[in-house]
């Protein structure tokens, strides 16, 4: 076992000699547009999953996620070698790769946001000449208080 510093310095060297990899050397179309997002190996330094996204050609375009995924399961024997030439560690460690959804989820959640903004603006637009119902005060005083006297409590 190693301590948890060790492995994410090798987690994150192993991201980086991925990304490297797929951008400069691994001559794939199919891995153009995928970019490591983040990496991650267990304590006995012997799994690493690698995370990616795709991203489309313009941003209405869909990305093609199984050629995707298909390319860096082809490439992963290729990726490894690359890995373990690169860090030195006794084991090379076997190599996953996950579709993130973060960048997901973060749309997800800000087509979520830009709804309750409309919604808090048309609320806003709809109470702008609103009047309270009742009196404009809606709170007793005795009227004998004088409101400008000082408490000595």
């Amino acid at each position: 076992m190693s301590d948890k510093g060790r492995a994410g310095r090798l987690g994150k060297r192993i991201g980086e000699i991925v990304a490297t990899a797929i951008e400069h050397e691994i001559k794939d179309p199919r891995l153009e547009f995928v970019t490591i997002t983040d990496s991650r190996i267990t304590a006995d330094l012997r799994l690493a999953t690698l995370y990616y996204t795709v991203r489309g050609v313009t941003l209405d375009d869909e990305p093609d996620l199984d050629a995707a995924a298909d390319a860096l399961a082809t490439a992963r024997g290729r990726l490894r070698t690359m890995v373990g030439k690169q860090t030195g560690v006794k084991f090379t460690p076997e190599l996953t790769f996950v579709l993130d959804s973060v960048p997901d989820a973060a749309r997800h959640m800000e087509e979520l946001l830009a709804k309750a903004r409309a919604q808090d603006e048309q609320v806003r637009r709809v109470a702008e000449g609103a009047r309270p119902a009742g009196d404009e005060d809606p709170y007793r005083r005795d009227e004998r208080e004088d409101p400008t006297e000082d408490d000595d409590r």
